[in-house]
């Protein structure tokens, strides 16, 4: 009997002990957030849904805990500080779905692009394959608040071999074989695409980036893969020489560059991505929609496949790239007919853009998207704060918590002081943006310098 009850003595005195240790643990645990409630506003909620007069929006935290009619939350919002909207519209956080950050990295230029983002309505982008080293420790200084940046949400590549050639390869994986790095991997029939996404999965990154280079086969294999792991692919929407059609069959969840669509009208595909040919824009119709697009249009519709159009990179810059002797792929006006038939045609479309302005650009890039998309391709404003917001929530994977203003998302909004739905150029009426329930003004904003840029226009 004495034998058992030492045990049990010692066991309690465990117990007081660590009893001790957690009573001033549990009596420092923090208090609950702060409420905010920001009332009165015109809400474009990102749904698609008419623009709601009037509205309240109650925050704790990071994340929206209710949105009503003005006044009825009250109850709920005892003790909440109170931030007047009358007479302010409100729409989601902005969503680039295509950004480079990191080719080569350069934190301080990264850091000046993405507080010149966040400053003007962006809080998520979509980094569509750098030096993920360097993507993501500025994704982690930005969920953490150490510095003010949308959310990165980012990819690691997947290519044939002949891709490894490019200068950019080294740049992103110096201390790796080119091909070899976890996050931008050279595949050929012999990879073992478990490990190759796994590989990839332990980047942290959301999706698989299919690039260049491969036949369709290798395409449909790693798409399987990825999505047997739970990883979104993120694809080039022509990877040559695999088609259009090839690359939205196999199933990837989002499509980059419209441009490349059209090459499913060329007779023969082009045998590498590292073959520039143009399209040949003839083989487009140039009034109505093209029937060969058409087709593409509807494998998409049916399998939810969304486009990240970057349709403005080829309008601005068709002149210089011309005038460069380096044209792009399609021409301006070609970009705008096939993102036009995309939208009627009720292909979800994203906000990507795929080029860094210069330090003088007082806006984010996305910016150019949105008025690309509301003036060249004649979406009404109220499509296009949609494709901004949850769209391209749905492209990053993260709708579940952002995308539009909703109970229950993460507190991202941006508070205008005049109608977007009146002039889409009003999204540069900025008064705040709200990242995470935390605001940022915009008399607040630090414009960057040509040093932070790197002393060039990065165009």
């Amino acid at each position: 009997m004495i034998r058992l009850l030492r045990p049990i003595a010692g066991l309690l005195a465990i117990l007081l002990m660590l009893d001790r240790f957690a009573a001033p643990a549990m009596a420092a645990r923090p208090d609950p957030p702060p409420a905010i409630l920001y009332s009165d506003a015109m809400v474009i909620d990102g749904t698609g849904a008419p623009a709601r007069p009037r509205q309240d929006i109650l925050v704790a935290g990071e994340r929206i805990v209710a949105v009503g009619p003005h006044g009825s939350l009250e109850a709920r919002a005892e003790g909440a500080t109170i931030v007047d909207l009358h007479g302010r519209y409100v729409i989601p956080g902005l969503i680039d779905t295509h950004v480079h950050l990191a080719t080569p990295p350069d934190r301080t230029r990264a850091l000046a692009i993405l507080r010149r983002q966040l400053y003007g309505g962006v809080t998520a982008v979509r980094d569509m394959a750098d030096d993920l080293r360097a993507v993501g420790e500025l994704a982690r200084a930005s969920l953490t608040g150490e510095v003010p940046a949308p959310d990165i949400y980012y990819a690691a590549l997947m290519a044939g071999p002949p891709f490894f050639a490019d200068s950019r390869v080294l740049a992103v994986t110096r201390g790796f074989e080119p091909g070899t790095a976890p996050w931008m991997q050279a595949i050929d029939a012999h990879t073992d695409l478990a490990q190759a996404v796994t590989l990839a999965r332990g980047t942290s990154a959301s999706a698989i980036k299919i690039y260049a280079d491969l036949p369709p086969d290798l395409v449909r294999a790693i798409t399987a893969e990825a999505h047997r792991q739970h990883v979104m692919v993120w694809a080039h929407s022509a990877v040559f020489p695999t088609r259009p059609s090839e690359v939205i069959a196999a199933g990837a969840d989002v499509v980059s560059h419209v441009c490349y669509l059209a090459y499913e009208a060329q007779p023969v595909m082009l045998a590498a991505y590292e073959d520039h040919t143009p399209v040949d824009e003839a083989l487009l119709a140039l009034d109505g929609d093209d029937p060969v697009i058409a087709r593409l249009y509807a494998a998409m519709l049916a399998r939810g496949t969304i486009i990240d159009a970057t349709g403005s990179l080829f309008v601005t810059e068709e002149a210089a790239r011309r005038a460069a002797g380096k044209p792009l792929r399609c021409t301006g006006a070609a970009t705008i007919r096939l993102t036009r038939q995309a939208w009627r045609a009720g292909v979800p479309i994203s906000t990507g853009t795929d080029f860094a302005g210069p330090a003088s650009d007082p806006w984010p890039e996305v910016h150019r998207e949105i008025r690309y998309l509301a003036h060249d391709v004649g979406m009404p404003p109220l499509a296009v704060i949609h494709a901004a917001t949850l769209v391209g929530a749905q492209a990053a994977g993260q709708a579940r918590d952002m995308g539009s203003i909703e109970a229950g998302k993460l507190a991202n909004f941006v508070v205008l002081t005049a109608d977007p739905l009146a002039d889409i150029d009003n999204i540069t009426r900025i008064e705040m943006t709200v990242k995470r329930g935390r605001a940022y003004r915009r008399a607040d904003y630090v414009a960057p310098t040509a040093q932070e840029m790197g002393g060039d226009d990065p165009d």
